[in-house]
């Protein structure tokens, strides 16, 4: 190779101890900048100059040095996809978590417990008004704590209720973060290709983007692909969000429920399609349990649940026999199925319903198997009407028959086309009779209470209330084959909460050892060591000191043939 070869050789060396130098300490430099992968210096042969060939020696040829041939981001793309789908994972389970928790808090700790007594004195009150019927004070007491009974239980459904609108709330402010992330993606997409059209590399935009799609990871599942110009394309549950081609995503959008005021994500563009369908199955096998939107629609659930969502069915264990304990007739999936909320209104309500209707039953004097099967109560003079203790706010307990002139006992209508919520005896539909709070004595007989028409005391009913009570009977949902009396069902409530709580707080913490393992391995290899980058530092540094003597001995060489010539 001539001298002045020798010189293109040096300063070659010296421009890529240069550039990997001063990637070296851009590394350095965002060791703590979140989301910053770290940068590896790629170096290659320049093009060798041909001299010569000979059948014994081959071509023989000169080398120009080194080249700097690109900075490479340092990723593993399946690590990336395991992190992201775990770590939605994670986040579908940390909100399952969080809200049984707070239905823990709400059942049992706060309004709960008091619910709990009250359920207690409810029944101490029937055993004191067993013992003397007749008695104003103790119909008095009786009907002073039924009216604590419904307000209390109301206010722990409204409680339920007002947690719904605090995750309604979330699920609105989290679609709206899902369309401001998919903006910037889009953003940095055309600035990625911008810049890589000119032969550079956006490793910095890179990174910011793949940061984004963490984030992006946890609110909800998707899918994606990297052309080869750089840009991401991107699909939420098998929907197109980020595309090639547009500055902006397709946009997630919600319809309103006007009954609810719920929100309910969907895609605009797809005639208001839901993003999600919350009838399949939550499994892991089939990815449905990823993300914290879809974990937030499914805890709230679409509606107020009442005692109609949870169906009075179970198998009985010891012969295998489904069992319908009310006759109700219930079947099929229980309606609140993927939804922690609904479950506990619709369980609340249930055992709210089941002693309203016996009460007001047994007070007055029908009989429930009887009702349920359409046998109607009828009565020829409206003077003869029972006055029940619990009314509903949109329904007489019986209405005139105009064919016949009888008053008729107005049923339940819980059919769903669409649901007639103010002839049912549910917790955002009832009130204690104001006839009856102004005047105890006419809880019974509509002329004389609790006495019969010939002057007895109808111990009947006093007893009847007493045996309701200590032979109740009820389940949870169809999930349960425990069957509880009216004291034990909230406590069963409250403790199926607990129960719930801890196996996802188990999900919670194994996906969050998951997501850590995953973490650590990606930081592994995209993460900026210090050590290992001042290490590279020097090994770079003593190459431009190398780079640099070689120019300087070439110089000197130069320079000792122009003075020994001239």
């Amino acid at each position: 190779m001539n001298l002045m070869g020798s010189i293109h050789v040096g300063s070659s060396g010296l421009q890529t101890s240069q550039n990997a130098l001063n990637a070296t300490a851009h590394n350095l430099s965002n060791i703590e900048t979140k989301g910053y992968v770290r940068q590896q210096v790629l170096i290659g042969d320049r093009k060798y100059n041909y001299a010569a060939s000979t059948a014994a020696l081959g071509p023989q040829q000169t080398g120009l040095g080194v080249e700097f041939s690109k900075i490479r981001q340092v990723r593993d793309y399946f690590l990336d996809l395991s992190y992201r789908k775990e770590a939605g994972r994670g986040s579908f389970y940390d909100i399952c978590f969080e809200t049984t928790t707070e239905l823990e808090t709400l059942l049992g700790e706060m309004n709960g417990a008091a619910f709990q007594e009250t359920v207690d004195d409810l029944w101490t009150a029937v055993e004191e008004f067993q013992k003397d019927p007749a008695s104003s004070v103790t119909q008095g007491q009786f009907i002073n704590v039924c009216t604590q009974f419904l307000d209390r239980a109301g206010s722990v459904y409204q409680g339920l209720a007002d947690y719904q609108d605090n995750l309604n709330g979330r699920i609105k402010d989290m679609v709206d973060n899902i369309n401001e992330i998919g903006e910037k993606i889009c953003k940095l997409n055309q600035g990625i290709l911008n810049v890589e059209l000119s032969s550079e590399t956006a490793n910095d935009m890179r990174d910011q983007r793949n940061h984004l799609m963490d984030e992006l990871a946890k609110y909800c599942r998707y899918d994606y692909t990297t052309n080869s110009d750089g840009v991401v394309e991107i699909r939420i549950e098998g929907e197109a969000f980020v595309s090639r081609g547009k500055n902006q995503p397709f946009y997630m959008g919600y319809t309103k429920d006007e009954a609810t005021d719920f929100y309910t994500p969907t895609w605009p563009w797809a005639d208001d399609a839901p993003v999600f369908d919350c009838s399949q199955e939550i499994s892991t096998a089939k990815n449905t349990n990823i993300g914290e939107l879809k974990s937030l629609v499914l805890a709230r659930g679409d509606r107020r649940a009442n005692y109609t969502d949870i169906t009075s069915e179970y198998t009985d264990p010891a012969t295998g026999e489904v069992v319908d304990i009310y006759n109700q007739g219930a079947t099929g999936k229980m309606a609140t199925a993927n939804s922690i909320v609904m479950n506990s209104m619709g369980e609340l309500d249930k055992l709210v319903h089941q002693i309203v209707t016996d009460i007001n039953d047994i007070l007055c004097g029908e009989s429930k198997a009887d009702i349920d099967a359409g046998i109607l109560p009828r009565y020829d003079d409206a003077s003869k009407l029972p006055k029940e203790l619990f009314v509903r706010l949109g329904t007489n307990r019986y209405e005139q028959d105009p064919a016949t002139g009888e008053y008729v006992y107005v049923a339940e209508d819980t059919s769903r086309s669409p649901m007639n919520v103010s002839t049912m005896y549910t917790l955002s539909n009832l009130k204690i009779n104001p006839e009856l709070i102004k005047q105890p004595t006419l809880l019974g007989y509509p002329d004389s209470g609790m006495l019969k028409p010939d002057g007895s005391v109808d111990q009947a009913k006093a007893d009847a209330l007493a045996d309701a009570f200590a032979n109740s009977s009820m389940i949870l949902n169809p999930n349960v084959t425990k069957i509880s009396s009216y004291k034990e069902y909230y406590t069963d409530l409250v403790s199926m909460a607990a129960n719930s709580g801890d196996i996802y707080k188990s999900f919670s913490d194994s996906q969050a050892l998951t997501v850590d393992s995953l973490d650590d391995s990606r930081q592994q290899i995209m993460g900026v060591n210090s050590s290992e980058e001042l290490s590279n530092m020097i090994k770079f540094q003593n190459a431009y000191n190398a780079s640099s003597r070689f120019i300087n001995a070439v110089n000197d060489m130069l320079e000792h043939l122009i003075n020994r010539l001239s």
